[in-house]
């Protein structure tokens, strides 16, 4: 189906594409019908083609009508070409309409879709009233004798809301949008300088080593924590670990029920098992700074002074 899509390439060559799409005849109520039938019962590729290649000329007058979002025209209508596949594909003859009636609204439908997406790097939007206030806000302040790039009047806003059963705040939201044009972040910072606007941008994730390096901190204290656990005896560690470890610690009634004694014993276990947590903790950092301590005096100790 190569003759559906028009080359993406310079004003001579979408010159050229546009004569050979006038060289196209237009089709007949019954020629449409007997081609929609043979790709429906016979998935008839020339049948399907023949219907696109007829309609290359309504792709071209729809695109032509989008051509104030400052795209190219060949892409319009490549995009355009694509609905109009779709169009051609999906079309049910026995329903009495004309194709040129029903694709008009798939090649519409793709053509706004790429104007959408190529508005901005950051996207406007896709919702159903995002896009209805994308494509109608120019049209409606030209009706309203607004021309400037600044804010709208507060009645202003009002009106074109209520036109398009939006929020007010979308409308503002949208304007300002469309007034500010996208900019490279590859141009110049300066004139008399190389800086690009992407050397000013700050990096605000952390680095590589940042990450390592707190992530093995975590593991340290996981081990830390797990050795000192185990310096506990059992019903200490697993009242310690209840209260103060779990997700949803228990409350005092559930755990003195479980080991059957009173709240104020459990909360004096979970006491004394903290603090001889902590004191296991402590002596075990103590006892890794000494082998730390003396690892590092023999590694600087003079070859001479080694027996």
């Amino acid at each position: 189906m190569a003759s559906a899509t028009s080359p993406r390439s310079p004003d001579a060559s979408l010159s050229r594409y546009l004569r050979e799409v006038r060289k196209f005849s237009l089709l007949s109520a019954e020629e449409e019908v007997a081609l929609a039938r043979r790709w429906r019962d016979h998935k008839d590729v020339k049948a399907v083609n023949l219907l696109v290649t007829a309609h290359l000329g309504l792709v071209v007058k729809i695109a032509r009508g989008y051509r104030g979002y400052g795209l190219p025209l060949a892409e319009l209508i490549s995009e355009g070409n694509i609905g109009m596949m779709q169009a051609a594909m999906r079309f049910d003859a026995e329903r009495g309409f004309r194709l040129a009636t029903y694709a008009m609204w798939w090649i519409r439908a793709a053509v706004q879709e790429y104007v959408l997406r190529s508005s901005s790097m950051v996207r406007v939007g896709s919702t159903a009233a995002q896009k209805r206030l994308f494509f109608n806000l120019r049209r409606l302040k030209v009706r309203m004798d607004v021309f400037g790039d600044g804010d709208l009047a507060p009645e202003q806003v009002s009106e074109i809301a209520e036109k398009l059963d939006v929020a007010e705040q979308d409308v503002i939201r949208m304007n300002r949008r469309l007034a500010g044009p996208d900019r490279s972040l590859n141009a110049p910072a300066r004139t008399d300088g190389e800086e690009e606007w992407q050397d000013w941008l700050v990096d605000e994730t952390e680095s590589q080593e940042t990450a390592m390096a707190e992530r093995e901190e975590m593991d340290g204290r996981k081990v830390l924590l797990a050795g000192a656990l185990k310096t506990l005896k059992e019903r200490e560690r697993n009242i310690l670990f209840a209260r103060r470890l779990k997700d949803k610690p228990a409350t005092l009634e559930e755990l003195s029920q479980h080991y059957r004694i009173s709240r104020e014993r459990v909360r004096q276990i979970e006491v004394q098992a903290f603090g001889r947590l902590q004191k296991a903790m402590k002596a075990e950092i103590a006892n890794r700074g000494s082998a730390s301590s003396r690892l590092q005096a023999s590694a600087t100790r003079p070859a001479s002074a080694c027996p």
